[in-house]
Order: C-alpha cells, then sequence, then structure tokens
C-alpha cells in the first residue's frame, strides 16, 4: 500500500487487516508503548476488535507521562491491558553490578539493560501467540524502512503485523485529531518518540525523529538505535542464563 493514499483509504484497509487478524490468527496480540501510533490501534482494537489482545512492556522507568496515559486509556476504553515487567532480581543483579545509569557507559550496558527491561519480558508476552502486532512504520527509521505489513517472526515463531507501516506521521495525527483518541502530552513538548525516562530526551527543530533517543550515542550510531524488540538480539547470552535462572 503506498503512503499517497489517502487517509479513508488506508482506515479502511486497516479495518479489514485487524478483522483478519482477529479472526485467522487467534491468539494475536497488540504490543502496546503507548506512542501516538498505538493509540491509534489502541482505538481501533478496543473498540472494533475486542479479541485481538493487548499488552504493554513496563520497564518500570516509563516517564510520568506515560503512566498517566495508560491509565486514562484503560479509563476510556475499558479494555484488560496485560503488563509485563522485568524479573526483579535479575534487575537487582544488574544494578547492583553496573549501577542505576549504567546505560550511559557503554552500548553494551544499554542493550543488556534494554534486554532485561524489554526483550525478555516481550518473550514470555508473546509464548502460545500467533501474531504480534505493533505501531512501526517506515518513516519513523532507517532501520525501519525495509519492513514489510507482515512478516514471519523466526525467533518468536508467529507472525508480526505492522498495520501502520506506510501510514505518514501525518495520517497518525490526522486520525487522532478526528477520533479524539488520547495521546502523550510528552509528544506536545518535542518528543515525538518516548521510551524510558533515562533514555529519552525532546529533540530539536530539525533533528530526525529518533534523535531524542538513546541520543549520546547518536554520533556513531547514524540513527540506527533499537531497543532490541525489533531486530536480530545482541549477544546476551549470559544475562539469558540468568534470566533463566531466576525465572
Amino acid at each position: 500500500m503506498s503512503p499517497d493514499l489517502p487517509l479513508d483509504t488506508k482506515v479502511a484497509r486497516l479495518h479489514e487487516l485487524l478483522g483478519r487478524i482477529e479472526r485467522d490468527f487467534a491468539p494475536a496480540a497488540f504490543a502496546n508503548s503507548f506512542g501516538a501510533e498505538d493509540m491509534v490501534l489502541t482505538h481501533l482494537i478496543a473498540t472494533e476488535s475486542p479479541d485481538i489482545q493487548i499488552f504493554t512492556l513496563d520497564t518500570l522507568r516509563l516517564p510520568k507521562q506515560t503512566y498517566e496515559l495508560i491509565h486514562a486509556s484503560r479509563k476510556k476504553y475499558g479494555f484488560r491491558l496485560q503488563t509485563y515487567t522485568p524479573i526483579f532480581e535479575v534487575v537487582e543483579d544488574f544494578e547492583n553490578r553496573n549501577g542505576q545509569f549504567s546505560m550511559y557507559d557503554s552500548v553494551e550496558n544499554r542493550k543488556s539493560c534494554c534486554y532485561i527491561r524489554k526483550v525478555e519480558p516481550l518473550n514470555r508476552a508473546l509464548a502460545l501467540k500467533k501474531a504480534w502486532l505493533t505501531g512501526l512504520r517506515r518513516e519513523q527509521a532507517p532501520s525501519r524502512k525495509d519492513l514489510g505489513e507482515s512478516e514471519f517472526d523466526a525467533d518468536h515463531k508467529l507472525t508480526k503485523f505492522n498495520p501502520l507501516i506506510d501510514w505518514t506521521e501525518d495520517d497518525v495525527w490526522a486520525y487522532i485529531r478526528a477520533n479524539d483518541v488520547p495521546y502523550n502530552t510528552l509528544h506536545d513538548k518535542g518528543y515525538p518518540s518516548i521510551g524510558c525516562d533515562p533514555c529519552t530526551r525532546a529533540v530539536k527543530p530539525g533533528e530526525d525523529p529518533r534523535a531524542g533517543r538513546w541520543w549520546w550515542e547518536q554520533e556513531n550510531a547514524s540513527g540506527q538505535q533499537e531497543c532490541g524488540l525489533h531486530v536480530k538480539a545482541v549477544d546476551v547470552s549470559g544475562l539469558k542464563s540468568r534470566v533463566g535462572a531466576t525465572a
């Protein structure tokens, strides 16, 4: 589907796709980070495709505004939200060895923190699922330009759907405004992409939309940083063994 199609056409296609996922890929689950894109999917899934499960990864370090939006969304739409958090003992061990802000010290530490707080909980969330949905868009980052609307995820052995893959940022915000969809107030303060509080800042005029994520790595990363949820996992064999021993 072309990004140049009218929004009404994209919305109609999205309705059709969600209905097919709900019907043919049960149990399917939507990984909701409560960004602007995810709020579009939250609105549609909660109101029209309630058999698609909704879950979120609470890293325990999200901004206050994200927790407020989670509460407001549950109150507005009345959906059941499954929350997955990192294993406390693993977080405790990692922070005792490296400190609470070791992500600033090295890319390895940052990716390890992401694995503990995001990737491992995602693995639990996707267990026994046939499909998972994301709010990824090609326009968001160079690392996402080749993503398709659907693809087989060999790591999790299920189908991964990116229903908004061809939507533009203007599409997302037009839909939010037209349907009175709640959104994170940090978006109004220069945060186009929102992750954990220590790892997210506002972007400056003219900066890449994801320049506020892991910004201290920006010089060497060419805007390609990812937390590990949507790329092949980094070598975290030592972490995997500790997580497995604790779970």
